[in-house]
C-alpha cells in the first residue's frame, strides 16, 4: 500500500484544487464582507491594524471550516470529472489497478482534511474568535444586554438563586433569594431586597437581607441593611450569548455544558449540536469526499458540467438536511446527537451503494 506517483498525482489534484477554491471564495467573502461593514468600521474608527490583522486574519480559519465539506466535495466532483473527461481514469483501471485501490488516496486526502477541520474546530478557531468576537462586539455590534425577568438558576448542588431582575449595566439583581436544600428539606434561605456585585473583591452585597437557618427543629433568624457574601455566581452567568461558545475549545465546551446542565440552562440543546457537531462535520468530508468520487468517476455525455450539477444538487440536500435535523433539536425533542449524525448516516449509506455500483 506503499504511495505511487498515481497516488500523489491524484492527491495533488485533490488538494491543490481544494485550497485554490477555498481561497477564491474565501476573498470573496472578505470583500463582500468588508464592502457591508466599511461604513461601521469608519464610524467606529476602527484602526486598520485591527481590521487586517485582528478581524480578517482570525476570520479566515472559521470560513475555511465552515466551507470544508462543500468544497471538498466540489473540489472532488471536478478533478474527478477532468480524469475521467481525459480517460485517465481509465487508463489508470487497464492499467491492473482495482477501483478500491484508486479510492486510496481520495482517503488519505480526506482524512488529511478532516483532521484539518477537527484540529481548526477545536483548538485553532476558539482561540481565533475570541478576538474576532472581541473586535465585532466592540467596532460592528452593541453590546449584549439581558432582557430576562424572573430568573430561576440552581448554582451548585441543592443551592438555588432566584431574582426578580438583573440590571447588568449596574451588576444589581432585584428581590434576590437563595435556598439551600440537603436531603430533600430546607436548611437555609436568605432574601434581600437586591444583590449588588462588588468587582473589586469578587462578592455580593445584599441589602436589607433576611437570613433564616434550620438545623433540626431548631430555627435561627437574623436581618440587617447589609452583608457581604461569596456566591458560586458571577453577574456574567446571567447574560448567556450563545456566540461564547465559538470561544471555547472542546474540552471548555464540554465543561461549560456541564456547568449549564447544572444551573438547568434553556439553552444547553445549543451548546451539546455544538458539541457534536464539532466531530460529526469533519466527519462528513470522509462522506463527501467518497460519494463526489463515485459520481463522477465515469466518463458521461454531459461531462463536467453533468457531474457539477448532481454534485451540488447532493452538496446542498447535504447542507439543508443537516439544518433541519438540528432545528428539530434545537426547538423539539430530537436529541443532539441523533440529530448532527443523521445526516452523515444517511449519505454514508449512499456513499457505499455508490462505491459498490461505480466499478461496474
Amino acid at each position: 500500500m506503499g504511495l505511487t506517483k498515481i497516488d500523489w498525482y491524484i492527491i495533488r489534484k485533490f488538494l491543490g484544487t481544494f485550497f485554490y477554491a477555498i481561497a477564491l471564495i474565501i476573498l470573496i467573502v472578505i470583500i463582500f464582507d468588508l464592502s457591508e461593514r466599511i461604513d461601521r468600521f469608519v464610524e467606529n474608527r476602527a484602526p486598520l491594524y485591527d481590521i487586517l490583522f485582528v478581524y480578517y486574519l482570525n476570520f479566515i480559519p472559521y470560513f475555511v471550516n465552515l466551507f470544508s465539506p462543500l468544497f471538498t466535495f466540489i473540489a472532488v466532483i471536478y478533478f474527478t470529472s477532468r480524469l475521467a473527461f481525459n480517460s485517465e481514469i481509465i487508463a489508470m483501471l487497464s492499467s491492473g489497478i482495482s477501483f478500491k485501490r484508486l479510492m486510496f488516496p481520495y482517503l488519505l486526502s480526506a482524512v488529511f482534511l478532516a483532521i484539518l477541520s477537527i484540529y481548526l474546530s477545536n483548538v485553532l478557531i476558539p482561540s481565533a474568535n475570541r478576538e474576532r468576537l472581541e473586535f465585532e462586539n466592540t467596532y460592528i455590534r452593541s453590546q449584549r444586554q439581558f432582557r430576562e425577568r424572573n430568573i430561576h438558576m440552581q448554582i451548585r448542588p441543592g443551592e438555588f438563586i432566584y431574582l426578580e431582575s438583573f440590571n447588568e449595566r449596574l451588576n444589581i439583581g432585584y428581590k434576590f433569594s437563595m435556598e439551600r436544600i440537603e436531603d430533600g428539606e430546607l436548611t437555609f434561605k436568605v432574601m434581600a431586597d437586591r444583590a449588588e456585585w462588588i468587582d473589586s473583591i469578587g462578592t455580593w452585597s445584599l441589602r436589607n437581607y433576611y437570613m433564616r437557618e434550620i438545623d433540626g427543629l431548631q430555627e435561627t433568624l437574623t436581618s440587617g441593611s447589609r452583608k457581604d457574601t461569596i456566591i458560586n455566581l458571577r453577574p456574567d452567568d446571567f447574560i448567556q450569548n450563545l456566540r461564547d461558545m465559538e470561544t471555547m475549545n472542546f474540552r471548555e465546551l464540554q465543561a461549560f455544558i456541564d456547568n449549564e446542565r447544572l444551573k438547568g440552562s434553556e439553552n444547553i440543546r445549543f451548546y451539546l449540536v455544538e458539541k457534536h457537531r464539532r466531530i460529526a462535520f469533519p466527519f462528513s468530508t470522509l462522506v463527501l469526499t467518497f460519494i463526489g468520487a463515485a459520481l463522477s468517476c465515469r466518463k458521461v455525455r454531459g461531462g463536467i458540467g453533468l457531474h457539477l450539477g448532481i454534485g451540488l444538487s447532493l452538496s446542498f440536500t447535504f447542507i439543508l438536511f443537516m439544518q433541519v435535523s438540528t432545528t428539530f433539536a434545537t426547538n423539539g425533542n430530537l436529541p443532539a446527537l441523533v440529530a448532527v449524525w443523521i445526516p452523515n448516516i444517511v449519505f454514508a449509506a449512499l456513499g457505499v451503494y455508490l462505491l459498490k455500483t461505480a466499478p461496474k
